[in-house]
Formats: C-alpha cells, sequence, structure tokens
C-alpha cells in the first residue's frame, strides 16, 4: 500500500488544478458528446462501451496511474457473472472500464445520472439505475438488472454502496448477491488495491501511483435461493476483504463487521 502524503505536496496539487481536472472535464465532455451521437444508431450499447472504454483509458493516462490486473484468467471463467468490487474512489469506474475485457452494465446509484455528459452517457447506453427511495423503486431497480443478466449481459456492482471514507471496505448491501441468486449466474470478487489513494473521497486532488485489479475465483450459486443470501452476501465480502488486504490494501482492522441489515435481506426474500 502506497501511503499518500498529508498534506500532498504542492507539485501534486498544482497537477490536479492546473493540468488534470481541466483535462478530465474536456476529456469527458468529448467522449460524452460522442456517446450520446453514437446512441442514435448504437442500439445495443456496443459502440458507446468501446467509447467509454477508450474515455476510461484517456483518463488514466490524464492521472498518471498504471494498472496492473491480478488473476485475469478469472475474469473468463463465466460467460455472464455478477462482478463486485470494493468501492476507493471516483477513478474506480475508469479503472474497471479500462480492464475489463468484455462488455458489460453497471448498477449504481441513481445520482450518478444527473451528472452532464456521464448521466446521459449512462441513460443512453442502458446502464441501471439504483432507486433505494422506496421498497418497490429498489425492487424494480434490481428486477432490471436480473433481466439484464438473463440477456446475457455481465453487471458491474459496487456491494458497498458508495465509496469508502477510510480506505477499508465497508459492510456489503446484498443487492450484488441477489442479483447472482435471482439470475443463477456466478459471482466474481474483485478487489481493488492502492486506488484509494489516487483519488480518495472529499478530495479533487490526484496522488499518482500504480494500482491493482484483483480477481477472486467465481463464487457459484447454482441451486442457491434467496433464503441464502445473507450467508452469500458474507462470503462475496469475506473474499473481497481477502483479496484486498493479502494484496497490500492497507493493514486489516481488528474489527471487521460483516452484518447486513434483515430488513434488506428480507425485502429481496419477498420477491422470490
Amino acid at each position: 500500500m502506497i501511503e499518500r502524503p498529508s498534506p500532498l505536496p504542492l507539485r501534486y496539487r498544482l497537477l490536479s488544478d492546473v493540468v488534470q481536472a481541466p483535462l478530465f472535464a474536456l476529456n469527458t465532455i468529448a467522449f460524452g458528446s460522442l456517446s450520446i451521437a453514437s446512441s442514435v444508431v448504437d442500439k445495443d450499447g456496443r459502440a458507446q462501451h468501446a467509447i467509454a472504454r477508450v474515455w476510461a483509458r484517456t483518463t488514466l493516462g490524464i492521472s498518471l496511474a498504471r494498472v496492473e490486473v491480478v488473476g485475469g484468467e478469472n475474469l473468463r471463467k463465466a460467460p455472464v457473472a455478477v462482478y463486485a468490487c470494493n468501492h476507493t474512489s471516483y477513478m474506480d469506474t475508469p479503472i474497471l472500464y479500462s480492464t475489463l475485457p468484455f462488455q458489460f452494465r453497471i448498477l449504481a446509484k441513481q445520482g450518478l445520472w444527473k451528472i452532464p455528459f456521464i448521466g446521459w452517457h449512462l441513460n443512453r447506453s442502458g446502464q441501471i439505475p439504483i432507486d433505494i427511495s422506496t421498497q418497490r423503486s429498489s425492487i424494480a431497480s434490481l428486477s432490471a438488472g436480473v433481466r439484464a443478466l438473463k440477456s446475457g449481459l455481465p453487471l458491474l456492482v459496487f456491494p458497498e454502496g458508495g465509496r469508502t471514507s477510510d480506505g477499508h471496505p465497508q459492510s456489503f448491501q446484498s443487492g450484488a448477491a441477489y442479483l447472482a441468486i435471482r439470475a443463477q449466474v456466478p459471482l466474481v470478487p474483485m478487489a481493488l488495491v492502492n486506488a484509494f489513494g489516487l483519488l480518495p473521497i472529499h478530495t479533487r486532488h490526484l496522488h499518482p501511483r500504480p494500482v491493482q485489479l484483483i480477481v477472486g475465483e467465481p463464487i457459484s450459486t447454482e441451486g442457491t435461493t434467496t433464503r441464502q443470501l445473507n450467508e452469500l452476501n458474507s462470503r462475496l465480502r469475506r473474499e473481497v476483504c481477502r483479496l484486498y488486504y493479502e494484496n497490500g490494501g492497507m493493514h486489516r482492522p481488528e474489527v471487521d463487521g460483516e452484518d447486513i441489515p434483515a430488513s434488506e435481506s428480507s425485502t429481496y426474500e419477498q420477491t422470490r
């Protein structure tokens, strides 16, 4: 784990403010506009996904971050799966778009759809917003994810529901496990190491560093029902944490709870 200096040296703050931030904005506007334009003729989202990959790689180039994939062979062990990753930074999405070697859809907070250009791309390219304002809307959002999986599209999910504030994986919401069970597809645990220090929450300044994406063995859900949702969700979190901590993702805290609210799992069980 590469420590992020505090305060960040002036040269990195100036680089972020004067060079990287304007380039990020121009890059997002350019590729977002191209994605929206291509959506007129791109009915299956493939062209838009390809554009998003170029945007992601350009974004990483601007950030001066290098990405290494460890366990990449596990990305090809199932034709369709739910890929679940810890969420450390705004840079997580570009990292994953640039490294996952197949077409997929993202299950993400509905608030992202309100961001200009990024939100417009998400909407036009068929990504799946999660609306947690009511129980009914939450279940409807997950149902859309199940349909995408059954149609042959892998899904990318951040089970924590938001970025970590301290670099450690937080409690997992059980949506990823629920989707995998309902679609009867594997769960693939993944861990991003060093991305937290690249651009942590509540900062706009980058600290360039190499990043690793660690991909674990797929977890089978064959024959699993939503009655086993909590068990599967806990297993997923344990595996993501193992990949993270064993590969240099900070020092594991002595207390690391894995409980998820019973109300959340019971909501999903009602739809089985």
